[in-house]
């Protein structure tokens, strides 16, 4: 009888061995790992991240010095999800339109002049990604766009739509 029970209590001791070492890897996991020194490496960390997803987008002042912000009620972005930037200007006599966009990963963000008619010009925010699946990084930017329109804009109000195209 003993013979049969000495590889069960064998078995029992090699999980909560097992055990112990995984707790113990998951403690230390949890902590900041650096890369040896005089190794260019990057830093891990392995800590959960305490920053929201529902942060206000990385962008303090999104119109460039000596540009002028349309007023809110100039620019119709109904179209443009909550969570993307709606902020619009003009630059030098008018005849300029800029806006920031957001792009990610292997996205790249460009914007088109789609109408310029006498009341208003329409805009499409162009997010284009690779038809290719690839491994992309998972950061978002906020580039500034501008584009050149025929006449300068004045009293007309912009409408701004998004768009995603593969390339």
């Amino acid at each position: 009888m003993r013979g049969r029970l000495r590889p069960v209590h064998m078995r029992s001791l090699g999980t909560v061995i097992g055990a112990g070492a995984l707790l113990l890897l998951t403690a230390c996991a949890s902590t900041q790992q650096s890369v040896a020194p005089g190794n260019s490496g990057p830093t891990l960390t392995t800590a959960p991240s305490t920053t929201s997803s529902a942060q206000e987008p990385e962008f303090d002042s999104p119109v460039p010095p000596g540009a002028k912000e349309l007023p809110k009620e100039k620019v119709d972005a109904a179209a443009v999800p909550e969570d993307r930037p709606r902020t619009v200007w003009t630059e030098g006599d008018g005849s300029t339109i800029g806006l920031i966009a957001q792009e990610a990963g292997c996205g790249k963000a460009t914007m088109e002049v789609t109408e310029q008619g006498p009341q208003v010009v329409r805009v499409v925010i162009v997010e284009t990604t690779p038809k290719d699946a690839q491994v992309c990084t998972m950061d978002i930017r906020y580039p500034p766009l501008t584009a050149k329109l025929d006449a300068p804009l004045g009293e007309r109000s912009v409408v701004l739509t998004t768009r995603q195209d593969q390339q």
